[in-house]
């Protein structure tokens, strides 16, 4: 088993503001209650527990204290751990099983389960906190058999509506303390299932995303494809498939890095036309493949604007501006009841290529018009 010097050494680091409240509340309750048990014992004239509990409030002022200067967890756990196991032990002893002390140990279980799960590693996390449990279980056990054989140390006379009293007291206590550390935890739970699904979501975007231009990469592109196919009863769609023209040529004249900077505003360019009418997909390399809901002339027209706006663009060239030298050849198809979308795709790539033969720079629809 990890040796407890490790186990503390480990277990010893700052905690972050945000999480200083629920210790405080914690410490705090358990404060309260002591506190009101010094009165308890005091009316009863028992002071030597009187004076416990004044031991056990001065304990957890000492563990507010870490928490609010030093930040540290492992002086409260412990602390909190012994404290409730000597104090549930003797009161027991002096007083009896039958005003329900004992009940405090049970409390000590899930606290330590929650306490290990939040601080401790994934291999020791759970042997510590069943070895916690099991002592608990045992000092619980401990305090019924003595107190079973041995008669308490500071007999009390009162009336058998006290007893009760003081034991439906300590009950709702330890099970208000059950409930705050079941509900913290519960609460932690979900708080790292929320930032789970968040990071999920942030990773599901960052595998559709292509990393250069921000457009939808080919995978994301199928999915949209294989909806629109099984939508296209209710609303037709069309795909128009982008080159940009003579792209090597930027390349080899401006080097790569410019290349980059044109795909990047490129694709910005289409976005921003495109908007809520479609999707816009770097299909492969300067390929960019554009899914638009709606029939062909609306297909056209958004093509032509994008064509347009790319055509009148200057782009910086080592701060220089260079105008109306970067352009695209689309080629738009309609998709067909009864086609593929493989088809549909074809044949927008089959218009692309007419338009590259016949002088780029144009948009051609299924027929092989230019708009």
């Amino acid at each position: 088993m990890m040796k407890l010097t490790d186990w503390m050494r480990r277990a010893s680091f700052r905690i972050a503001a945000p999480e200083k409240l629920k210790y405080n509340l914690i410490v705090g309750a358990l404060a309260l209650v002591h506190s009101l048990l010094i009165i308890l014992f005091g009316v009863l004239r028992v002071l030597p527990l009187a004076l416990l509990n004044v031991c056990s409030v001065a304990v957890y002022v000492s563990c507010l204290i870490s928490i609010r200067k030093r930040g540290m967890v492992i002086y409260v756990f412990c602390a909190t751990y012994l404290e409730i196991i000597i104090h549930s032990f003797v009161v027991t002893i002096c007083i009896g099983w039958q005003f329900g002390f004992p009940q405090y140990i049970i409390a000590l279980v899930p606290f330590g389960y929650y306490m290990c799960y939040a601080f401790l590693d994934r291999k020791r996390r759970y042997v510590i906190a069943t070895w916690m449990g099991l002592g608990a279980c045992a000092v619980f056990i401990g305090c019924r058999g003595l107190s079973a054989h041995l008669e308490p140390l500071c007999a009390l006379e009162v009336p058998r509506a006290v007893e009760v009293g003081v034991y439906c007291f300590n009950a709702v206590c330890n099970f208000g303390f059950l409930f705050m550390v079941t509900a913290i935890f519960v609460v932690e739970i979900q708080s790292a299932a929320d930032r789970l699904q968040s990071q999920n979501a942030v990773l599901d975007k960052l595998a559709s995303i292509d990393p250069l231009t921000g457009l939808y990469n080919r995978r994301s592109m199928q999915l949209f494809l294989e909806q629109a196919r099984e939508a296209e009863e209710k609303e037709s769609f069309c795909l128009a498939m982008c080159d940009i023209d003579d792209f090597k040529k930027v390349n080899d004249t401006y080097g790569h890095d410019f290349g980059d900077c044109v795909l990047k505003k490129i694709a910005a360019i289409m976005e921003q036309r495109v908007g809520r009418h479609g999707y816009v997909c770097r299909w492969g390399g300067e390929e960019i493949l554009i899914l638009i809901n709606g029939g062909l002339e609306n297909a056209c027209q958004i093509a032509e604007k994008i064509r347009c706006d790319i055509g009148s663009y200057g782009f910086r060239v080592r701060n220089q501006f260079m105008y109306c030298s970067v352009t695209v050849t689309i080629g738009v198809a309609m998709h067909k009841s009864g086609d593929t979308v493989e088809a549909t795709i074809i044949h927008a790539d089959n218009n692309l290529y007419h338009g590259k033969r016949h002088g780029k720079n144009r948009v051609v629809s299924l027929e092989g018009q230019k708009s």
